[in-house]
C-alpha cells in the first residue's frame, strides 16, 4: 500500500484462504468434540477410571500416528482428510472397548471363585477370546473403504484423501487393539494402593487409579438395561418366526423410498460466495455491457445477505479464459449465514426458547436455494439469461465438462447452422421441464462480421495487390506497432491505427484511405464492397465433431430425477437430423461415470469383507447372519436421507460404504457373545432342552449388552456433533451428507440385531432339539 499513489488502495474482493481456514476450523472443531464425547460415553458405561483410560489413550494415540502417516504420505490437511478421521473416531475405540469389557467380566467370575489363578493368565484369556473378532471387525471397516480408492477424475482427487485417512486410522487402530491394549490392561488392572505422600493426594491417586470395578448387576445403567431387555429377548425367541417376517416386511417397505431418493454429484459447499453467470446474444457492444454489468451489481449489492459484489464481463488477460462479452461473471461475497434474515418454518409457531432442536434439521435463516431464487426473480433483463453457481465448484466442472451450469447438453454433428437449429428446439423443450430455473442454447453463428470483397480489376488499376489492400485495412482497424519509446528503464510500443470516430460504422470504414503506389490514395469504397454478415462467434470441437452446448440450470439438486424427465421429452418430441447426435454434461456426466466405476467395485469389495468374515466365524451360517446386517441398517440409512431431503451423491455413498464395515463390527459382536454363551452351557453339559438354549440366548444377548451398547453409542453419538453441525459452517454440508447415512444406518442396525439375531439364533440353534422326545418351542 505505501507503494501506491496518494487515494488508492487495493480492495482485495475473492478470497479463497478464508474459505479453507474456516473449513478446516470446522472440522477440527468436529472432531476434537468427538472425542470428549467418546471419552464420555466410555467413563459412564464403565465407571472405573483405570479401565476407561485404555480406550481414552488409544484413540488419540491412533489419531497421532494417523497424522504422523498423513504426513509421511504427502497427505494435506484439508475437508476430506481430517472428515475421514472424524467418522471413524467411533469405530476406532471399539475393539478397545470390547476388550476392556471382556477383562471386566472374566474378572468378575474370577472374584466369584474366589480369586483362584493368576490375575494376568484371566486378563490374556479375556483377550485372546474377544482379540481375533475386534482385529477381523476393524479390518473389514478399514477394508470396506476400497471403493473409494478406485475412484477417478474429480471424485477421485476429492475423496482419496479422505479413504487414506479413514483407512489409516483404522488400521492403526486395529494394531493397537492387539498391541498397545493389552500392555495398558494388564497396567490398569492390578489394583496398586498408594501410601506415600499426604492423606489428601494419596486418597485422590487411589479414587483415580485404584477404585474398586463394579459388576454389572451393581451399575445403574447396565441394570436398568438388563430390566428392559430381559423380557424383550424373551419374547423375540417365543415369536422368533413372526419377529423375522416383521423384519423382512421393513426391509420391502424401505426399497419403494430408496427410488424416491433424488441423485446428484457432489453436495453443495458452502463456500461463502455465489458465482452468477448471465449470457446475453452476442453481439453486445462494450459499452452495453458495462451498463448491464452495473446495474446487475447495484441490484445484487442491495440484498442484506450480500457482503460485496465484483463483475465482469469480456475476456482477461489470459488463454485459459476465452469468455465473449456475452458472458459475464459475477463474484457475490456473502456474509456468514447466521446474519441472513430469517423465514418463517414449519416450528415457528413454539416459543423461540424451544426452536434450538429443530434449527439443525432447517435453520430458521434463509437456505442458499432461497436466497438464489429471490436473486434470480429480481435479475429479470431482457434478453439474459440467468446461471447460478458456487466459483470453486463452477471453475472445475467448466475445466472437467466444459459446461458451466449443473447440466449440459452437447449437440455435435457437421454444420453449424444446424447445430444451432436443433439448439433452439431443445431449449424451447428444455424450458418445458418442470424445476428448470434457465436455458440457454449457444448461438453458434451469432458473431456479426465485416466481409470485404475486393474487386481485383479496380485494384489493379490503381496499382495495388490484394494483400496490400489487406495490409492496409488491418492497420486502419487493429493498428500497428510503428516503433517503442524507451524511458529510463520503461518501455512503450507504439500503435497506429484510426481513431475511434473514424471506424465507427459501416460507412466510416468505407471511407479509409489505402496508398497506391502511384502516389496517391484510393477510398476502400472504389475497391471493395462491404457487408455485414452473421457467423460464428467461437467455434467448438468436440471427439473430432462441430458442437454446440445448451446450458441449464435447475432450482434444486436432482440431477438425475431432472435428466430423466428432461430425457423423456427430448426422444418424444426431438427428431434429429442423421449424423448429428445429443449427450448428456456436466454434473450428470459425473454421475454416470461414478455408477458405473461402483458396479464392478462394490461387488468385489462386498466379496473381500464375506472372505474376511468367514475368516473369522469359519462358518458360512454365521458369516450369512452377519449380512444380515447390510439390509437393517439400509432402512434407517435410507429413511433418515429421505427426511432430510438428501439426494443420493459421492459423499452419501462414501457414508453407505463406511456403513458397511460399521455394520459387520456391531454383527460379528452380537453373534460373538450369543456363540460364546451357547458354546459356554454346552461345554458345561447344561444344554439339554429349548429351555436350555433359551436361556443360553438370555445370557450372551442382555448379560452383555453393555459392550454392545458401547461400541455402538461411540460410533453413534460421535457422529452426531457432525450431524448438528449448522449448514452455516464451512464444509459442514459435505461432512453431514456423509454421517446421515450412518447415524440413521447404525440406529436401525443395532435395534433390528438387538431384536432379529437372537430370533436368528433361536431358530438355527433349536434344529438340535427337534430329533429329542423333551422338545418343547
Amino acid at each position: 500500500k505505501a507503494s501506491l499513489p496518494e487515494g488508492v488502495e487495493i480492495v482485495e474482493t475473492y478470497n479463497r484462504s478464508e474459505l479453507i481456514q474456516r473449513s478446516i476450523r470446522t472440522l477440527t472443531h468436529e472432531l476434537v468434540l468427538e472425542m470428549v464425547v467418546v471419552a464420555l460415553v466410555i467413563m459412564i458405561f464403565l465407571l472405573h477410571i483405570p479401565s476407561a483410560l485404555v480406550p481414552i489413550i488409544t484413540l488419540p494415540t491412533a489419531v497421532v500416528i494417523s497424522f504422523i502417516l498423513m504426513y509421511l504420505m504427502g497427505v494435506s490437511a484439508n475437508i476430506m482428510s481430517i472428515g475421514g478421521i472424524a467418522i471413524a473416531i467411533g469405530a476406532m475405540v471399539d475393539a478397545a472397548i470390547v476388550v476392556v469389557e471382556n477383562c471386566h467380566k472374566k474378572l468378575e467370575e474370577w472374584k466369584e471363585r474366589g480369586g483362584k489363578g493368576s490375575i494376568d493368565e484371566v486378563i490374556i484369556s479375556a483377550i485372546k477370546e474377544v482379540g481375533p473378532a475386534s482385529f477381523y471387525s476393524l479390518l473389514v471397516i478399514a477394508v470396506s473403504f476400497l471403493p473409494i480408492f478406485a475412484l477417478e477424475a474429480q471424485e477421485g482427487r476429492l475423496f482419496k484423501p479422505l479413504a487414506y485417512t479413514k483407512t489409516l486410522a483404522m488400521l492403526v487402530a486395529s494394531v493397537l487393539s492387539i498391541t498397545l491394549v493389552p500392555a495398558i490392561l494388564m497396567i490398569v488392572s492390578k489394583n496398586r494402593e498408594f501410601k506415600k505422600g499426604p492423606i489428601w493426594w494419596t486418597r485422590i491417586l487411589n479414587f483415580i487409579f485404584s477404585p474398586q470395578m463394579k459388576n454389572e448387576d451393581e451399575h445403574l445403567i447396565s441394570r436398568f438395561l438388563f430390566k428392559v431387555y430381559g423380557p424383550v429377548v424373551d419374547w423375540v425367541v417365543d415369536q422368533r418366526k413372526k419377529v423375522i417376517a416383521v423384519a423382512i416386511a421393513m426391509v420391502l417397505i424401505t426399497l419403494p423410498v430408496y427410488f424416491k431418493l433424488g441423485s446428484e454429484f457432489m453436495p453443495p459447499l458452502n463456500e461463502g460466495t455465489i458465482l452468477y453467470m448471465p449470457t446475453t446474444m452476442p453481439g453486445i457492444s462494450v459499452t452495453e455491457a458495462q451498463t448491464l454489468l452495473q446495474k446487475q451489481d447495484e441490484i445484487l449489492k442491495s440484498f442484506p445477505e450480500v457482503l460485496s459484489v465484483h463483475g465482469k464481463a469480456g475476456k482477461a488477460g489470459t488463454a485459459t479464459d476465452p469468455a465473449p462479452l456475452s458472458m459475464m461473471e459475477t463474484v457475490i461475497v456473502l456474509k456468514n449465514q447466521t446474519e441472513w434474515r430469517t423465514k418463517d418454518r414449519w416450528y415457528s409457531w413454539l416459543p423461540h426458547f424451544l426452536h434450538w432442536p429443530f434449527e439443525w434439521i432447517t435453520p430458521s435463516y434463509m437456505s442458499w436455494d432461497e436466497l438464489i431464487k429471490e436473486m434470480n426473480k429480481k435479475m429479470n433483463f431482457p434478453g439474459v439469461t440467468n446461471a447460478w453457481t458456487l466459483p470453486i465448484k463452477g471453475r472445475i466442472d467448466m475445466l472437467t465438462t466444459g459446461i458451466r451450469t449443473p447440466i449440459g447438453i452437447k449437440i455435435s454433428g457437421g454444420h453449424l447452422k444446424e447445430i444451432e437449429r436443433v439448439g433452439l428446439q431443445v431449449e424451447k423443450m428444455i424450458s418445458q421441464v418442470e424445476g428448470t430455473r434457465s436455458v440457454f442454447a449457444e448461438r453458434v453463428t451469432g458473431g456479426f462480421f465485416f466481409d470485404f470483397n475486393f474487386n481485383r480489376e479496380a485494384l489493379a488499376r490503381h496499382g495495388l495487390s490484394v494483400k496490400m489492400a489487406q495490409e492496409s485495412l488491418a492497420i486502419a482497424l487493429g493498428g500497428k506497432n510503428v516503433t517503442t519509446t524507451v524511458q529510463g528503464r520503461e518501455r512503450y510500443s507504439v500503435n497506429v491505427r484510426y481513431a475511434r470516430d473514424f471506424r465507427q460504422n459501416k460507412e466510416d470504414i468505407k471511407r479509409i484511405l489505402l496508398d497506391s503506389p502511384k502516389g496517391y490514395q484510393v477510398p476502400l469504397s472504389e475497391v471493395a464492397t462491404i457487408e455485414v454478415l452473421n457467423g460464428p462467434g467461437m467455434i467448438r470441437n468436440d471427439n473430432g465433431l462441430l458442437t454446440g452446448y445448451v446450458y441449464v440450470d435447475i432450482e434444486d439438486s436432482d440431477v438425475g430425477g431432472y435428466v430423466k424427465k428432461a430425457k423423456a421429452l427430448l426422444n418424444e418430441n426431438l427428431d434429429l437430423p442423421p449424423g448429428y447426435s445429443l449427450s448428456w454434461s456436466g454434473q450428470y456426466q459425473s454421475i454416470e461415470r461414478v455408477k458405473e466405476k461402483l458396479k464392478i467395485v462394490l461387488p468385489v469389495t462386498l466379496l473381500i469383507v464375506i472372505v474376511l468374515i468367514f475368516l473369522n466365524t469359519g462358518s458360512a451360517i454365521k458369516t450369512s447372519i452377519i449380512l444380515l446386517a447390510i439390509p437393517f441398517s439400509a432402512i434407517g440409512a435410507i429413511w433418515l436421507l429421505y427426511i432430510l431431503g438428501y439426494n443420493m451423491s459421492i459423499a452419501v455413498w462414501v457414508g453407505l460404504i463406511a456403513l458397511l464395515g460399521v455394520d459387520a463390527e456391531t454383527a460379528i459382536y452380537m453373534l460373538l457373545y450369543l456363540d460364546l454363551a451357547y458354546e459356554k452351557r454346552k461345554k458345561e453339559g447344561r444344554l439339554n432342552t429349548f429351555s436350555d438354549l433359551k436361556e443360553a440366548i438370555h445370557i450372551g444377548a442382555v448379560k452383555r449388552i453393555r459392550p454392545k451398547m458401547m461400541t455402538v453409542l461411540t460410533t453413534f453419538i460421535a457422529l452426531l456433533p457432525i450431524m448438528m453441525a449448522s449448514t452455516a459452517s464451512s464444509g459442514a454440508d459435505v461432512m453431514k451428507r456423509m454421517a446421515a447415512p450412518m447415524v440413521g444406518g447404525i440406529f436401525t442396525s443395532f435395534l433390528l440385531e438387538l431384536l432379529v439375531y437372537p430370533a436368528i439364533f433361536a431358530l438355527w440353534r433349536e434344529r438340535a432339539f427337534k430329533s429329542k422326545g423333551d422338545y418343547n418351542p
